[in-house]
């Protein structure tokens, strides 16, 4: 990631089954994903939702990994869940609600894997710089930035993305930087346009949701991109990865 080659990570918000997870994986690899994203552990505002599969949730990513080949992009909630999840995965997801959570990002930086931290939706530039510096001070050096969208008074969608960050963001720290345009929007009709939009000025990835069946999916399914809808997007994108001469 970075350095002229733009990752895509994909795959639905939570991990629900192994047909699910498998399907998708094999989906998002054939249109060209790096990276499979998927929720083992959920934080959900409400506690009656779908909390998540939790180790067997890893395990399904685990194996959704050797068939594919992608590399596994998953959360964690808490410093007592990073070991676990570092057996199975191969990025850890710090996100938007755990920002600030100090103790986790000492425990991720501490598990020398990349760590994708998210912006807070409530937080200001300089506090996700901070935040990615307590994991620098542990010596982990692989971190990414994600732009994530941040709480605004507007309301047509589910928070306001802001792709300044992405340049802003490129000349005032050292990492990669990629943005989430399902949270980001929470509208799928909108992903595929604030991808493309993320990718020209100057993204280093992007970070979406893909499910098979996002009327049903237990989590996030209005955000969710159908495959045929993933598939037109990373056509798109690869137009404006050649026209800034970068590899997709």
């Amino acid at each position: 990631m970075g350095n002229g080659c733009i990752s895509v990570i994909a795959g639905p918000c939570s991990v629900e089954s192994r047909p699910q997870i498998l399907d998708i994986a094999y989906l998002v690899k054939e249109a060209g994903a790096t990276g499979l994203r998927g929720g083992a552990f959920k934080p959900r505002t409400s506690p009656y939702s779908f909390q998540g599969l939790k180790e067997k949730g890893l395990e399904l990513l685990a194996e959704a990994r050797a068939a594919t080949g992608l590399a596994v992009v998953t959360e964690v909630m808490a410093p007592g869940q990073v070991a676990l999840a570092a057996r199975y995965a191969d990025v850890l997801q710090v996100g938007a609600r755990s920002m600030h959570n100090y103790p986790l990002l000492e425990a991720v930086g501490e598990s020398n894997l990349p760590v994708l931290l998210k912006r807070s939706f409530f937080a200001t530039m300089d506090e996700l710089r901070l935040a990615a510096e307590h994991i620098h001070k542990t010596g982990n050096t692989r971190i990414i930035l994600c732009e994530r969208g941040i709480r605004t008074f507007e309301n047509h969608t589910r928070f306001t993305l802001p792709l300044a960050s992405v340049p802003y963001l490129h000349q005032t720290t050292p990492w990669p930087v990629v943005v989430d345009p399902s949270h980001g929007t929470g509208k799928a009709n909108l992903v595929a346009p604030m991808a493309v939009g993320a990718l020209a000025v100057g993204a280093d990835g992007i970070i979406v949701e893909v499910h098979t069946d996002p009327d049903h999916a237990l989590s996030d399914g209005n955000q969710a991109l159908t495959p045929a809808a993933f598939v037109q997007m990373m056509v798109d994108c690869r137009k404006i990865a050649v026209a800034l001469g970068k590899q997709l």
